[in-house]
This record gives C-alpha cells, sequence and structure tokens, in this order.
C-alpha cells in the first residue's frame, strides 16, 4: 500500500512545479525526480505522485503533438 505525501513536501513540489513557467516537460521531471527519490529511500511513491506523473505524462505527450 502507497503511503500518503506530507501536506508540506507537496506544498513544495507545487511551488516548484509552478516556478517551471508551466512547461509540462520540467513539471514532469520534477515528479520524476521526487519519485525516485522515495524509491531510494525504500518508500512506496504516496499515490497522489503516481496520479500527478500519469497526468504530466499525458500532457507532455499532448503537447509534443500539438494539442
Amino acid at each position: 500500500m502507497a503511503q500518503q505525501m506530507g501536506s508540506g513536501e507537496f506544498a513544495e513540489l507545487v511551488q516548484q512545479m509552478e516556478q517551471s513557467d508551466d512547461d509540462p516537460r520540467q513539471c514532469y521531471a520534477l515528479v520524476k525526480k521526487r519519485i525516485t527519490e522515495f524509491r531510494r529511500s525504500g518508500r512506496d511513491v504516496p499515490d497522489e505522485l503516481s496520479k500527478l506523473e500519469r497526468r504530466l505524462l499525458s500532457e507532455c505527450m499532448q503537447a509534443s503533438q500539438g494539442r
């Protein structure tokens, strides 16, 4: 079972994403980095982080197709 991400951790990630000029590729890179940090520390990836990763991947694919 995946754990929950602390509200402070999530708020920090959102703040970093806001500073990325709404570029889905940069946001995706930030989320992937955070997921890697969770896995390296042996913790389960929080559900909301996994969902965010999928959403951003979809946005990146749409942007690359000109949608």
